[in-house]
């Protein structure tokens, strides 16, 4: 990864899945403006926006922030064609475009009704990308990236990989893959809590969705887990390789495991036991940022 790509990603950064302004009231828009600011203030690298946000939901955070690099993590391109997605990134300002990443995902069977041969539409959709006037190069993307042939192109095709749900030991693999200068920055997800049997419990309220989506079960059977590591909202074992658990300590102690396999970049996630997501877990946010310092 070059010196830049560095800068603009940051050593740590937060993914979130409840920063969509699309269809927000306007108490919950100014929620979220609040939020996205304290983080930027808190001196996180990278934002990224989960759940399948859509282009007007990075636009809107773009605006709100004014330093903060914006990824989506992860836009799926069945939501939404190349061509409407280059067109709102170049309404953007120039300042506000540097900053956007366009993380790109294929999602899953179970959620798209119109999934089918995944890599080559993501081929063709960045094809599309590079046609548009203006593109979205390879500089201002990144790719969802699991298994080796996906992980190639996203070396080969844009700036590198922002793996979901994954182990340390598959950084290791994603590393290999993609080789010494793309960017690798997996999800890591976090449970603030010291008591580690309410901790994994809040885990695999989590946890539960995601093993019903076989990508992401494929990808931990090569990983060496079972089908028994499913069982039950995910073993102990599973539990542990997957998540952060504990207190700010130790889930800096769990990302410097993804660093050292060759992670450049990890975005931590926090759980809570409301539901399994956290909303705006600023509290948290503030708690992590005192124990990462100046790692950030």
């Amino acid at each position: 990864m070059t010196s830049e790509t560095r800068e603009t990603f940051g050593r740590v950064g937060i993914w979130n899945g409840a920063l969509h302004t699309s269809g927000a009231d306007t108490d919950g828009k100014k929620a979220i403006e609040e939020a996205v600011a304290e983080i930027e203030a808190l001196g996180y690298g990278t934002l990224w926006l989960g759940g399948s946000p859509s282009p007007d939901d990075a636009a809107a955070i773009v605006d709100a922030t004014s330093t903060l690099t914006v990824a989506t993590g992860i836009l799926s391109i069945w939501n939404h064609t190349a061509e409407e997605v280059a067109a709102r990134i170049s309404a953007l300002a120039p300042d506000a475009r540097d900053r956007l990443v366009l993380g790109l995902g294929v999602s899953h069977d179970a959620l798209a009704p119109q999934y089918a041969k995944p890599y080559s539409a993501m081929v063709a959709y960045l094809d599309a990308l590079d046609a548009a006037d203006p593109s979205v190069g390879r500089g201002h993307r990144v790719l969802a990236a699991l298994g080796p042939k996906m992980l190639k192109l996203a070396s080969d095709r844009a700036l590198g990989a922002h793996p979901y749900l994954v182990t340390a030991a598959h950084t290791a693999e994603a590393r290999e893959a993609l080789g010494p200068d793309a960017l690798l920055a997996p999800e890591l997800s976090v449970v603030l809590d010291t008591d580690l049997d309410r901790a994994r419990t809040t885990a695999r309220a989590m946890l539960a969705m995601y093993l019903q989506l076989p990508n992401y079960t494929g990808n931990l059977l090569r990983l060496g887990f079972t089908e028994n590591d499913f069982d039950d909202g995910g073993s102990t074992r599973l539990l542990d390789a997957l998540f952060a658990l504990g207190d700010a300590e130790r889930v800096k102690a769990r990302a410097g495991e993804y660093f050292d396999a060759g992670a450049d970049h990890v975005a931590l996630q926090v759980v809570t036991a409301d539901g399994g997501r956290a909303g705006l877990p600023l509290a948290e946010y503030r708690e992590l940022a005192d124990a990462f310092g100046d790692e950030l």
